[in-house]
């Protein structure tokens, strides 16, 4: 029978339509798709560097040839401005500079090896470099909030298909994000506790929508799941800030998102999907906010989300805010734990 369900974090409800499910084959691509362009030309592979904007950082090889380069996005979703320009137009609408940084942090040399695919070390250098951007960029005071994603496919959004990352930060704290934080403070001034902590102790314990737990690591499907196979990897222990993390749980953040993704491809067929980091906010102090998000290293949880996108928003879910989910998580994670991950 269908049933609502609503987690924690986000106040949502989704539907877990059981009678509209499909096995896994249902969901299964045809395969990755055709190059938009041939490598020659391709403005992320070796050869073509002048394709992109001047670059901000790489790992160089001690030949001179580069393992992951990182370059200005050269559409920009923001831009530098003088000031943030906040204004009201017409007394009730609010408006500001479209202030802010979009850099572009293309994963490896290679045009067609995704992060399955790669090697665990090239991963590490990748998650080394998430770092360094995420830490840089976070040094300007003005800007609130540093977003770290990936779409992978035409369908999650990207316009190219070399591996590739982007990091976007932004003088505001997006709505989205505010309403975890406030639900992670509420929880935390209630029982002294993290609430995704508990989360984690709470699936531990029931185990169903476990994938896999390493030393490091907890890989799940959510409870309230809005898409099918939608999966979590949480830091199994307590740890707010992603920039923080040692080299122990650095390369065990390569091995998670190199297994976590090889069962998306092994099982889905290189479905497309998104990458999201849900990291603190930029812990610098307010003028006049001097306790803004003081105890987030005790309330808050950084975690990965993958989201395959294998479902399309209808009618009903945007009239309602409601998600359909045809593939209770509980099923999913079974099916994800039965794939056959070859040794590294």
């Amino acid at each position: 029978m269908p049933e609502f369900r609503r987690g924690p974090i986000n106040d949502r409800w989704v539907i877990i339509a059981p009678e509209r499910a499909k096995r896994p084959s249902d969901y299964k691509q045809k395969g990755p798709e055709q190059p938009a362009q041939p490598p020659e030309s391709c403005p992320f592979c070796p050869g073509n560097e002048e394709k992109t904007p001047p670059e901000i950082y790489r790992v160089q090889e001690p030949e001179g040839s580069w393992r992951v380069r990182v370059v200005p996005n050269k559409f920009p979703a923001l831009s530098d401005y003088p000031d943030l320009g906040c204004t009201a137009v017409e007394g009730i609408f609010d408006r500001m500079n479209g202030i802010g940084t979009h850099e572009v942090i293309i994963e490896t040399p290679e045009h067609a090896k995704e992060i399955p695919d790669l090697p665990i070390e090239q991963i590490k250098l990748i998650v080394d470099t998430y770092i360094l951007r995420l830490s840089k960029l976070r040094e300007n005071e003005f800007y609130q909030y540093v977003l770290l994603f990936k779409n992978h496919g035409k369908e999650a959004g990207a316009s190219l298909t070399h591996p590739h990352s982007q990091i976007i930060a932004t003088p505001i704290v997006p709505s989205h994000v505010r309403e975890m934080l406030q639900a992670a403070k509420a929880y935390y001034e209630q029982k002294e506790r993290c609430l995704f902590c508990d989360i984690l102790l709470t699936e531990l314990q029931a185990e169903d929508r476990v994938i896999e737990v390493t030393d490091e690591y907890v890989v799940l499907t959510p409870y309230d799941s809005r898409f099918p196979f939608e999966m979590m990897i949480y830091p199994r222990v307590h740890s707010h800030d992603f920039t923080e993390m040692d080299e122990k749980t650095r390369w065990g953040l390569a091995r998670a998102l190199k297994r976590t993704l090889y069962r998306l491809k092994a099982l889905l067929g290189d479905p497309p999907y998104n990458l999201v980091l849900h990291n603190s906010p930029n812990p610098a102090p307010r003028p006049g906010e001097p306790k803004y998000w003081s105890i987030l290293p005790y309330d808050y949880h950084w975690r990965m989300e993958v989201i395959p996108r294998l479902t399309k928003l209808a009618g009903f879910e945007w009239g309602t805010g409601f998600y359909i989910n045809p593939m209770p998580p509980e099923d999913a994670a079974r099916y994800l734990r039965e794939v056959e991950i070859p040794e590294d």
